[in-house]
């Protein structure tokens, strides 16, 4: 009474497939890659975190401080065969969430940038609340002035 009789065939395709039956591979690619790399992996992280309680309870009693602007770095120094190793201090007085993380940004890059020229130990970097405001250039220098009051770099 109201339903109507539809067809159950399918209209034919308008358009053609972009590749044609005859090429499409089921099985996918089929080149040889070559044999795998030997060897170790390429180091990604020249610099090391500091997770250990034992390390920022001695770079608290014994550490050698300097501190360039409102920028203050506290070195360890370490075992020689081992990457140098760092921490980031930034208190609540810098600002919000969103500041003190985008500021410890900066200051992980300018370490980063710096990172070759460290020797092996532990760090601990500090900001101040005037340098969530500093340009990055400034920032640099300022961290690098720091590791070298404190005597920390190798070489330029």
């Amino acid at each position: 009474m109201g339903e109507a009789n539809l067809s159950t065939e399918q209209p034919e395709a308008g358009q053609e497939p972009r590749v044609p039956p005859p090429d499409v591979d089921a099985g996918g690619a089929r080149h040889h890659q070559g044999p795998p790399a030997e060897g170790p992996p390429p180091a990604l992280r020249l610099i090391r975190r500091i997770s250990d309680k034992a390390t920022f309870t001695a770079l608290r009693r014994s550490g050698c401080r300097s501190r360039c602007g409102p920028i203050t770095v506290t070195f360890l120094p370490g075992a020689p065969p081992g990457p140098p190793r760092v921490a980031y201090a930034v208190g609540r007085a810098v600002g919000g969430a969103v500041v003190r993380n985008r500021l410890r940004r900066r200051l992980r890059a300018a370490v980063f940038e710096l990172g070759p020229h460290l020797r092996p130990g532990a760090y601990l970097v500090g900001a101040a609340p005037e340098a969530a405001s500093l340009p990055f250039g400034e920032l640099k220098a300022m961290v690098s002035g720091a590791l070298d009051d404190a005597g920390t770099k190798v070489r330029r």
